[in-house]
């Protein structure tokens, strides 16, 4: 069975082809592919995609669709209503669920009929999210009646990061305790209980929580209605702007990219803008120990996750009170590898895990294309 995996943004696509026998777990990486620009045309990446494959026939092509709602909690096959609900979401996810309807209608034009399309959400994983952490202070009839809740996002890459831990830590019942950090260009946490997840940073946007390359994570909602007044424009003009012009390019006025912030010489906003990021960090990360009551492990992914120790040293440097001892030879090489970079014995390990969003795509989509077996006869 040949798995096809899209995994879509404003400016670029990951694609990827797994090859499998039947069983989730025997998944083999056929081929990835980045593919960037502005104005990219679905169809003809797609085909283009394709002919690397030689031939080879695709069974499922799976869709990484960032909003699922409150209707979509799992994985489900792609047909005209599934469709036409994704699109509506568009209200909720209006920079992420248009692209993703895109490349749906573009690999339902590509493929046959026969070709199983699966939509995978984000938000899924955050579904059974505890009241307490999932509503927001506000009446019913205001709230969860019109669909306002912490949904939470970077679903799929948080699932990943914790069955690639469970993998690595089988005498842990189910992952025991972690707090999972998600940073890249966009950025989150998340506070996991055996498998469960008790509280994300994400909440009824991907605008919520930590300070992020163009976004500015937590504010007062007032400034909302404020910037609106001062800047004379509309709150939806004020959103756009939190989500494209703020974070750590608007803080640092000069770039969203802590590689080049970190870069000699420093101005002092440049400075300003690392040392916001990192706080924000290790505060949510202290949250989530109080959530969990400890934690077993800190599993770090994403662009800067994975890539930039100086980073990691400056969020979880401070946290020995905590049990987080660091091995900062370890945290020094751990560059884009799969790493442990905390101390023999730490009370809390702390792992570097490479994303594989990819992976887990291609495994919903093999377990949602897997003929069912017939009804029994009554």
């Amino acid at each position: 069975m040949l798995v096809l995996t899209i995994n879509s943004g404003s400016t670029s696509v990951k694609l990827a082809a797994f090859e499998s026998s039947g069983a989730p777990a025997a998944l083999r990486g056929l081929r990835r592919e980045q593919v960037s620009g502005r104005g990219l045309e679905p169809r003809a990446v797609l085909r283009a995609f394709l002919d690397t494959l030689a031939g080879s026939r695709v069974t499922a092509v799976a869709h990484r669709v960032v909003h699922g709602g409150r209707h979509f909690t799992a994985p489900v096959i792609i047909d005209a209503a599934v469709q036409a609900a994704i699109g509506e979401l568009s209200e909720l996810a209006p920079l992420h669920n248009p692209v993703a309807l895109e490349w749906i209608v573009a690999a339902r034009a590509v493929f046959a009929p026969e070709v199983r399309q699966v939509a995978c959400f984000d938000t899924a994983f955050f579904a059974d999210l505890p009241r307490v952490a999932a509503e927001y202070a506000l009446p019913r009839a205001a709230g969860v009646d019109l669909g306002i809740r912490r949904y939470g996002f970077h679903g799929l890459a948080h699932a990943a990061l914790w069955r690639r831990w469970c993998e690595l830590n089988p005498h842990l019942a189910h992952g025991g305790r972690i707090i999972s950090l998600q940073l890249g260009g966009g950025c989150s946490a998340a506070a996991v209980r055996e498998g469960r997840p008790r509280d994300t940073s994400m909440g009824f946007s991907p605008l919520e929580g930590l300070v992020m390359a163009t976004r500015s994570g937590d504010l007062d909602p007032a400034i909302v209605a404020y910037l609106a007044a001062r800047r004379q424009v509309a709150p939806d003009k004020v959103i756009e702007w939190l989500n494209h012009e703020c974070g750590l390019l608007g803080v640092s006025g000069q770039s969203s990219d802590l590689r080049e912030l970190l870069a000699a010489p420093r101005t002092e906003a440049a400075e300003f803008a690392v040392e916001l990021y990192c706080y924000r960090v290790t505060k949510y990360i202290g949250a989530y120990l109080a959530v969990l009551g400890g934690c077993d492990g800190i599993l770090l992914s994403g662009g800067v996750g994975e890539h930039m120790p100086q980073i990691r040293e400056r969020i979880l440097g401070t946290l020995g009170w905590a049990g987080v001892e660091l091995d900062r030879p370890a945290n020094e090489a751990a560059r884009g590898t799969e790493a442990c970079i905390s101390r023999a014995g730490s009370p809390v390990r702390v792992q570097v895990i490479p994303g594989d969003e990819e992976r887990l795509l291609a495994s919903a989509a093999l377990a949602c294309a897997r003929p069912q077996p017939p009804a029994a006869e009554a």
